[in-house]
């Protein structure tokens, strides 16, 4: 006769299994099918070179399934904030589905936003597997349903550590975006973001993508080089930056790279 955490475990994997997930994330017995494994996703958090979390407070900005926001509490976080709006509201199966049929077939691409059948921001459909891992881990992780770019986030309070992981290419006016980041974060914003570096060039730039020039997906509008990122993130107001990636050895080519930056208050 089966005992109730074995049915419990049955319940977990059968609901994970009906869900699009993007992390691989440990829920004790089964870990989630995500796009990103555990491998990989653990080697991430290590080139981070994320400070020491215990009793400090963390946002996680874009947390989708939150593996970022999971493990800062993991680590002794005493307060984690996983902030989403956009994957939240997405129905990610079928925006996963559309995603790969454009890029087989050349079918002309849009942000899930301005496709009706892929977007609801009242029953947040992308949301339900980070409910579910929440639920299955008894995590205190606050979760906060939040445009990043327009809606008023004065009420979530200031944070000893900001993660800003994977959104900034997403955004379209990424220095407002950095001056948001700067305002939430106490003492460290932890960035990381396509990058990319010209040939012979060392001035700050960034590259703009008007379509799907990047990836295939009209989601992704910037990439900075990396002194263009450590400009802007000086101009809105962080003192020190240090870069946790390897810049790309000098080419003959445009290269393309995923920089992790630290921005420090102090």
């Amino acid at each position: 006769m089966e005992d109730d955490g074995t049915r419990d475990l049955e319940r977990v994997t059968d609901a994970a299994g009906q869900l699009f997930w993007y992390h691989s994330i440990d829920l004790g017995g089964f870990v989630t099918p995500g796009e990103k494994t555990q491998a990989t996703l653990d080697e991430e958090w290590r080139a981070l070179g994320v400070p020491d979390l215990r009793d400090r407070s963390v946002l996680d900005i874009g947390a989708w399934d939150g593996y970022f926001s999971f493990r800062a509490e993991r680590e002794g976080a005493a307060r984690v904030v996983a902030l989403d709006h956009y994957a939240w509201s997405t129905r990610l199966r079928e925006q996963q589905a559309y995603y790969r049929r454009s890029l087989e077939t050349d079918e002309p691409y849009a942000a899930p936003h301005l496709v009706p059948s892929l977007w609801d921001p009242v029953a947040l459909p992308g949301r339900a597997a980070f409910d579910l891992a929440r639920e299955r881990l008894g995590s205190q992780v606050e979760a906060v349903v939040a445009d990043f770019e327009r809606d008023d986030l004065s009420g979530i309070g200031t944070f000893d550590v900001v993660f800003f992981v994977g959104v900034l290419y997403h955004l379209e006016d990424p220095m407002s975006a950095l001056r948001r980041v700067a305002a939430l974060a106490d003492e460290v914003a932890i960035v990381r973001t396509v990058a990319m570096e010209v040939p012979g060039v060392s001035t700050p730039l960034w590259e703009f993508y008007p379509t799907t020039e990047l990836a295939g997906d009209a989601s992704n509008w910037w990439a900075p080089n990396c002194c263009a990122l450590e400009g802007a993130l000086r101009a809105c107001g962080f003192r020190t930056c240090i870069v946790r990636s390897p810049v790309p050895a000098p080419s003959s080519e445009l290269q393309r790279y995923l920089l992790t930056m630290q921005a420090w208050k102090t």
